[in-house]
């Protein structure tokens, strides 16, 4: 009996949308580090508190549904117990935040600490101040209309310039994780609205949304634990973030059409929550972008006493005090979702997929790393990177470090 060869085995390739796509087009090289070489970044601040500020929601939201508790909630008794528990989660995949200036943990080996321990000066470090205020300032609106919270997407897609003798596979696959709203909550809510329950995400998506739009739709959220980034950038290496926050929305849209209870995808809100509590870098770039007219809140004379505020203060100076609406308005964005931008989108994500194949190819082949993927970063993304020092192809940038 002759034994016939063992096939070749079939993998399809996986791809997020945060973790690849996001993270490749800020540079290759370092996509390559981090992601492909299991070489995570020795300070991964923001990588800590995206997935901090993602689970503090996640897990609030959770306790809200089964609890109903009235907000505000208070941050020692119900906010600090969360962030405890995402803070141990996040330690156990190896996350820590930078350092106690960024948030104060009781988690940590060899401390003997309790809550009760805890005072107003820990309170106020960066995390948990963002943290107390992403719940009692968007919960008691956002939580009542959630219908699927931290949902799983996923889809497939033909590999872009497949080649049966080269390609890997003839497909990949997509995947990433939402919130997603319905209309027959924005609509129950919208109709039992009353002064003391004035909905804040419900007016703004029905000042927004087409009033066309028929039958039953989802509206899909994602949180950024970043500021609101500007509506077009200078520096031609420098991410564009805004662009790509719509891309992002726009694929999570067609992975969730793909999915059998989904229904009409009308748009898509991202909330920025460092805008709830900017830092002092923060406003300084909120600031720049006020000057040369790169963000779109505010516009046409909105907001002018904040915007005189921001305009006055100077970077040595305690952080101004900007009014709740001013906050509110530049953390929240909308995105209108249609087919043909989906499409652009859609293309856009095989275009960088097509990338990272063709450089995970010719690295397979023999070619060295460095000349495999492409480094074409930003100088703040370069002085940041744990790789800096033998990356040629930043050299002019890294060699006055």
């Amino acid at each position: 009996m002759k034994i016939p060869p063992k096939s070749k085995s079939y993998m399809i390739p996986e791809y997020s949308l945060t973790g690849d796509l996001l993270s490749y087009i800020t540079c290759g090289l370092q996509y390559r580090y981090q992601n492909k070489g299991a070489l995570p970044p020795s300070k991964p601040v923001q990588r800590w508190f995206g997935e901090f500020i993602h689970g503090v929601m996640e897990e609030s939201f959770n306790q809200w549904k089964f609890g109903k508790k009235e907000f505000p909630w208070d941050w020692k008794d119900d906010i600090r117990p969360i962030e405890d528990e995402i803070d141990l989660r996040l330690q156990v995949r190896g996350l820590y935040p930078h350092d106690e200036d960024l948030f104060f943990s009781i988690n940590q080996p060899g401390q003997d600490l309790k809550r009760e321990d805890l005072n107003e000066h820990d309170h106020k470090k960066l995390a948990s101040a963002r943290a107390e205020k992403a719940i009692n300032i968007w919960g008691e609106h956002l939580f009542p209309l959630i219908d699927s919270a931290e949902l799983l997407i996923k889809g497939l897609r033909p590999m872009p310039n497949y080649d049966k003798n080269i390609s890997r596979s003839n497909y990949y696959g997509i995947n990433g994780v939402v919130d997603v709203l319905t209309s027959t909550k924005i609509n129950r809510m919208h109709e039992e609205r009353t002064s003391a329950n004035n909905n804040k995400i419900v007016n703004f998506i029905k000042s927004n949304i087409k009033e066309n739009s028929i039958g039953e739709y989802e509206i899909i959220i994602d949180y950024k634990g970043m500021k609101r980034p500007p509506i077009k950038v200078a520096d031609p290496l420098s991410e564009d973030k805004w662009e790509n926050h719509k891309q992002q929305i726009l694929t999570y849209s067609w992975l969730r059409s793909k999915q059998e209870d989904a229904k009409d995808i009308s748009a898509g809100i991202i909330l920025y929550l460092n805008e709830l509590v900017p830092s002092k870098e923060d406003l300084m770039m909120i600031k720049e972008e006020i000057r040369d007219n790169l963000t779109d809140v505010p516009q046409n004379g909105e907001f002018e006493k904040d915007v005189e505020t921001i305009e006055n203060w100077k970077e040595e100076d305690k952080a101004p005090e900007l009014s709740d609406e001013f906050k509110i308005a530049r953390s929240i964005r909308f995105i209108e979702i249609n087919d043909k931008e989906k499409r652009k989108a859609l293309k856009k994500f095989d275009n960088v997929v097509c990338d990272i194949e063709n450089s995970l190819i010719r690295e397979m082949k023999g070619c060295k790393i460095q000349d495999a993927w492409k480094a074409e970063a930003d100088k703040r993304t370069c002085l940041a990177c744990d790789f800096k020092t033998f990356c040629k192809h930043n050299s002019d940038i890294t060699k006055n470090i």
